[in-house]
């Protein structure tokens, strides 16, 4: 039998512990927004997250930005990071199309729009726009958020002197492997990381552990959890083939659901730059007490 426990009494103030030590597993860098993320071994932290990450992203005929919610097949246009520069393939018709890394921006600055964020951004070129359309169906443009452009963070949730590059609100997102483990153990068939898009995850510690981690650190640089990820229907596509489905956000629903919102993984700001690898160590120096972190979960009944 289980019944709902507040996460509080898990890992918060009367339990600061963690079972076991916790380790970075995976690292995930996106550089064009909502196009596929590619794992790796080490990344650089910069000011905006890791080294490329989200630093190009697709725009319409309003500058407005582009998504897999409205474009699932974006899914289909893979990203390697090359010495000179991203190399995007078409997953099904193997076309391929090289955006340089020092390419001088060809049709000036912009401002261009993320949800409720207006900033600074270049075209990169005609060329790349026109290849983005032709392999998308429909007309868009390629855009680059150049060093000086400086995208601040929801400042409800963190100091106004946090930046991000066109990522959805901050510079990293961070979830737990026995987070996935737990949501996998509810479905018919499990799901894979890829669903839910995120740079770092760790192993070790218990599901949603990453929900009250408040200050930790990897290496030298400090990172801190300011607000739960709410979760969008791109968690519903299959990235592999782009189709859609309802899981994982039905079963979500069902246990973590906070203010009608389904909520997986922390969003992270961060102090420091430097190099993070896989099988680093995570050590949590906070946990995060306030009220908006705790969600309740169900776990087994302990008397």
């Amino acid at each position: 039998m289980t019944h709902l426990i507040n996460q509080f009494h898990i890992f918060g103030k009367k339990n600061k512990s963690t079972s076991g030590m916790l380790h970075v597993s995976e690292l995930y860098i996106y550089p064009i927004k909502s196009l596929p993320g590619i794992a790796v071994t080490q990344a650089q932290v910069t000011k905006t997250g890791f080294e490329h990450d989200r630093r190009w992203m697709l725009v319409d005929e309003n500058n407005l930005f582009i998504s897999q919610r409205e474009a699932p097949h974006m899914t289909q246009l893979l990203v390697a990071i090359e010495n000179d520069g991203l190399k995007i393939t078409h997953k099904i018709n193997g076309a391929s199309f090289l955006v340089p890394f020092f390419l001088p921006p060809s049709g000036g600055r912009t401002a261009v729009v993320v949800w409720d964020d207006t900033c600074e951004a270049e075209f990169v070129s005609d060329a790349a726009d026109d290849w983005f359309s032709k392999m998308l169906g429909f007309k868009c443009r390629l855009v680059y958020m150049p060093d000086d452009t400086k995208r601040i963070v929801d400042q409800r949730y963190a100091p106004g002197d946090a930046i991000t590059s066109f990522s959805d609100a901050y510079p990293f997102l961070i979830i737990g492997h026995a987070s996935l483990d737990d949501l996998n153990s509810r479905l018919a068939d499990p799901l894979p990381m890829d669903r839910f898009r995120p740079n770092i995850v760790f192993t070790g510690g218990k599901p949603f552990e990453e929900d009250l981690i408040g200050n930790f650190t990897i290496g030298n640089i400090n990172f801190q959890g300011v607000k739960l990820c709410a979760r969008c229907p791109i968690t519903t596509i299959n990235q592999q083939d782009a189709s859609r489905g309802k899981e994982p956000l039905k079963t979500l629903a069902s246990y973590r659901r906070k203010d009608n919102k389904v909520l997986f993984g922390q969003n992270l700001i961060h102090h420091g730059d430097g190099i993070i690898k896989v099988g680093d160590n995570l050590k949590v120096l906070s946990y995060n007490d306030d009220e908006r972190f705790m969600v309740n979960i169900p776990v087994e009944k302990i008397s």
